[in-house]
């Protein structure tokens, strides 16, 4: 039985002004007529039923999940019950999965990527839940680079190579932090390292002995939050263990450890719309080079986003590789090279106490 985890948690912060704490990214239209929540269950459901998707959040978008995504059973909506990065995240999740479906294969992803070719990306998933179940092995979809990324972790494969359904399947050497721009270009130039999509396919076995060796204190929690479950007990007592897990990333505690893991090249127009400028990469631009959405005029304006979200005319005038996004509350200005630092701002609208601007 094939399973799918979607983590649908996170606040998407470098989307601000526009991704809030009570409305993050995964349920913003970026692209297209769909939250990229949708879009990802939409996809999946061209492998696999709705009944066999799950989703992971906490308890402040369980209702946003079940109003976009009304036909999802409410029993496959997971709750975490307090953010404590993806490895609690996916021990907690696998657990539920595996009561359901014992012995499933699950596909794990996050619910705010962009994906084009999504024929294309179903069938790679088909492939790597296939090397999955026929290896035991850890199997995950690494992005041919297409310019030296440093948002990104990378992927490097040794030359180990098995073709499957016409697909190349690697042998990962190992998993590399986010590189400054020499090493990137390295990288780029070296032709066996992929960036790090954050999909993982697996056995429930493959990754429950894999908690064990690499993260026994998170295995620890499990066996018990297991035995609780087991005797049917409210989920309360079951959140009160899992708050005992360290917060740890799956990347740091086994990825980066484990050495039963292949990755597959991937080119299906990929894009995990980290940031702002991500919308140079996924949206139509103007002979000028502008990413344009709503009443907006512009002169002499060039390489810049511009966004207006609540009807209100923004005329801009002379202007080159800014961000200008105005919300009913908030309007930001953002050089695009500062893109990545929008969490200075949220910080400091911490400290000042602005908390309705979150």
């Amino acid at each position: 039985m094939i399973t799918s985890l979607i983590m649908a948690g996170g606040k998407g912060e470098r989307f601000w002004p526009k991704s809030r704490t009570n409305l993050p990214k995964q349920f913003l239209n970026i692209s297209g007529n769909k939250s990229m929540i949708q879009q990802a269950v939409a996809r999946l459901e061209k492998l696999m039923s709705i009944e066999q998707i799950f989703v992971v959040t906490n308890e402040l978008y369980a209702e946003l999940i079940r109003a976009q995504i009304p036909h999802l059973p409410i029993d496959n909506i997971i709750i975490e019950p307090s953010g404590r990065n993806t490895a609690p995240c996916i021990a907690l999740s696998s657990l539920y999965i595996e009561k359901r479906y014992p012995d499933n294969t699950m596909i794990v992803l996050p619910s705010d990527h962009i994906i084009k070719n999504e024929s294309e990306f179903v069938e790679i998933l088909r492939t790597a839940t296939t090397v999955a179940e026929r290896d035991g092995s850890i199997v995950t979809l690494g992005i041919s680079p297409s310019y030296p990324e440093t948002g990104y972790g990378y992927i490097e494969s040794s030359k180990e190579v098995q073709i499957v359904n016409g697909m190349e399947v690697h042998q990962v050497r190992c998993f590399v932090e986010k590189p400054n721009v020499i090493t990137a270009e390295g990288y780029l130039n070296a032709g066996n390292y992929y960036w790090n999509s954050g999909i993982f396919i697996w056995k429930s076995a493959t990754i429950l002995h894999s908690f064990e060796a690499y993260m026994p204190e998170i295995y620890r929690v499990m066996q018990d939050i297991k035995v609780k479950m087991d005797a049917g007990l409210l989920q309360e007592d079951i959140h009160s263990e899992f708050l005992r897990m360290p917060e740890e990333s799956i990347d740091y505690g086994i990825m980066e450890k484990a050495n039963n893991i292949h990755v597959i090249p991937c080119k299906f127009g990929w894009d995990d719309v980290g940031s702002w400028t991500a919308l140079d990469r996924i949206s139509e631009r103007d002979e000028f080079g502008n990413v344009i959405k709503g009443n907006i005029l512009n002169i002499d304006t060039k390489r810049c986003i511009i966004e207006s979200n609540n009807g209100k005319l923004v005329a801009t005038l002379g202007i080159e590789d800014l961000i200008v996004v105005d919300t009913d509350d908030v309007t930001l200005i953002c050089s695009k090279e500062k893109a990545q630092e929008m969490k200075l701002l949220l910080k400091e609208l911490r400290i000042q106490k602005m908390d309705q601007y979150l």
